[in-house]
């Protein structure tokens, strides 16, 4: 796979690791990106056997050492060759450079080459930042919601549970060429959200504002608070409140046919929060003959 450099005041190169002391660095690197004790690190050993058999593993590298890499495996999802997206990570410092970003489209121009058009991961939906980077600008989409996915793990990140959507990256669609060529999103004003039913709204103090009995057309709102880490660190049960009440709307909706279709970075009344937009999709019944 050709290398890539980043535009950043030093140079960063994105390329494949091949090389057993590479995969090494990984293992440190997971330790120290979200503080995982050793029992939940995937080590060296288990990944190259993997990358021989055609997964995906690609490196961020500053001066020779590797600051950042995303990792996925092939797998077979309804008889469909596919790459699951199991790992991404970058050292902080180096998370300005929009690495995250830059990993993942060379993750699907290598997936592209071996002939894959579909490449799948998980993630927090409390996680603006993520959630913003995934539907915003890489145009994935959802249709399932995993409940405490990952059980019990040893990361500081993981202290309210492992809840994820799983998301689909089709790497040919219109939709990922056009959000990837222009960063473009539809054009909904904070207005017309308004405008939408929401399941759950940021409230007083980020606190999650449940909905109880909304009328559902074919589109509903699920609000999340810009920093849910910054709430965690707060103790006060919060985060675990916003888990609870995200987990009952996106497992209510997503059970009635909606998905996941695009997500927001919204201020209102002065405070910044993430909004996800979810649709039923209009199913065309052919008229009996």
């Amino acid at each position: 796979m050709q290398s890539r450099t980043s535009a950043t005041t030093q140079a960063i190169v994105i390329r494949d690791i091949t090389e057993l002391a590479e995969m090494r660095e990984l293992e440190n690197l997971q330790r120290e990106v979200w503080g995982v004790e050793d029992i939940d690190v995937l080590p060296a050993l288990a990944i190259r056997p993997q990358v021989e058999v055609g997964a995906i593993l690609i490196g961020a590298f500053s001066n020779n050492e590797v600051v950042g890499f995303v990792f996925g495996f092939p797998g077979i999802v309804s008889g469909q060759t596919i790459i699951h997206s199991d790992m991404l990570a970058v050292k902080p410092q180096f998370r300005r450079f929009g690495l995250g970003y830059l990993l993942k489209l060379a993750q699907r121009e290598r997936a592209i080459e071996q002939g894959i058009s579909c490449i799948t991961w998980t993630y927090d939906p409390l996680q603006l930042r993520n959630a913003n980077l995934n539907f915003a600008r890489l145009g994935v989409t959802s249709k399932r919601y995993m409940i405490d996915f990952y059980g019990e793990t040893t990361s500081f990140l993981h202290s309210f549970g492992t809840d994820r959507l799983w998301v689909e990256w089709l790497l040919n669609s219109d939709r990922v060429k056009d959000r990837i060529d222009s960063n473009a999103k539809p054009p909904l004003t904070s207005v017309e959200l308004e405008q939408i039913p929401a399941l759950v709204r940021v409230g007083e103090d980020e606190q999650p504002v449940v909905t109880e009995e909304v009328g559902l057309g074919t589109s509903a709102l699920i609000e999340i608070p810009a920093d849910i880490n910054s709430l965690v660190s707060r103790d006060d049960g919060s985060a675990q409140r916003w888990r609870k009440a995200t987990r009952q709307a996106f497992t209510k909706l997503m059970t009635s046919g909606f998905e996941v279709e695009e997500f927001f970075v919204v201020e209102k009344d002065s405070k910044t929060l993430g909004a996800y937009l979810l649709t039923k999709p209009f199913i065309n019944a052919s008229e009996p003959e």
